[in-house]
């Protein structure tokens, strides 16, 4: 949807997945599992008017895709789990960016920390 050439950015969020998870570079780490935190935020044209699932995203199924990854395959960095998540949320015929946040809190670090986490943003034209 645009008004007057201004392109309209909506967005749908994603807010705290949690779903144990075997990545890390450790052996403990791939044996033991941890909570990792994942935040989505899609961005795409929403028709606001149809009132259709049909004319957005079906946010359960993206909720679904993040859980699949978290709990899949492990992987050495959680660089490599957000891309995942990533190219799942572009692969939707809609979403033409999107923001993945994944979040390790309990990451094996000796120093006092709140949390642990990697951002990456990607977009159709970099797919």
């Amino acid at each position: 949807m645009e008004a007057k050439g201004v392109p309209t950015i909506d967005r749908i969020t994603l807010t705290g997945l949690t779903a144990t998870g075997f990545h890390g570079v450790f052996p403990e780490e791939r044996r033991e599992g941890q909570p990792f935190v994942v935040d989505v935020v899609l961005e795409l044209d929403v028709d606001t008017q149809s009132d259709d699932l049909a004319t957005t995203v079906n946010y359960a199924e993206i909720a679904d895709e993040v859980a699949a990854v978290i709990t899949g395959e492990p992987r050495n960095l959680i660089e490599t789990v957000a891309g995942e998540v990533a190219d799942r949320c572009l692969a939707h015929g809609r979403v033409g960016s999107v923001t993945v946040t994944v979040h390790k809190p309990r990451a094996p670090l000796s120093q006092t920390f709140a949390d642990v986490s990697v951002t990456i943003s990607r977009s159709r034209r970099h797919v």
